[in-house]
C-alpha cells in the first residue's frame, strides 16, 4: 500500500493491552480535525485485528497496515487511518 501519505498524529500502543489499545486510539481520533491522518504503531495478533475493525465501524478510512522491521519488534505493525 503507498506510504506517501502526510502524518499528522502519531502514535505508539505497543506496551498496551486490550482494551486499552482502542481507548487510547479512540481518544486521539476524537482530538483530531476531519481528514488528518494518525499512524499507529502496534503489536500482538489482538490489536492488529481489533483497532483497524473498530476505525472502521466507526466510519474512519484505513490507508495502510504495514510490518514494522523485526529489529524494531517482532510482529510490530504501523496502521495509518485518516479520519472521517
Amino acid at each position: 500500500m503507498p506510504q506517501n501519505h502526510v502524518i499528522d498524529h502519531e502514535l505508539d500502543i505497543t506496551r498496551d493491552v486490550c482494551p486499552m489499545t482502542f481507548v487510547r486510539v479512540r481518544f486521539m481520533i476524537e482530538k483530531m480535525e476531519h481528514g488528518e491522518i494518525l499512524a499507529i504503531r502496534l503489536c500482538g495478533d489482538e490489536p492488529l485485528k481489533n483497532v483497524p475493525d473498530s476505525l472502521v465501524e466507526l466510519g474512519h478510512s484505513i490507508l495502510s497496515l504495514e510490518p514494522q522491521d523485526e529489529k524494531i519488534g517482532k510482529n510490530t505493525h504501523v496502521l495509518r487511518v485518516q479520519k472521517k
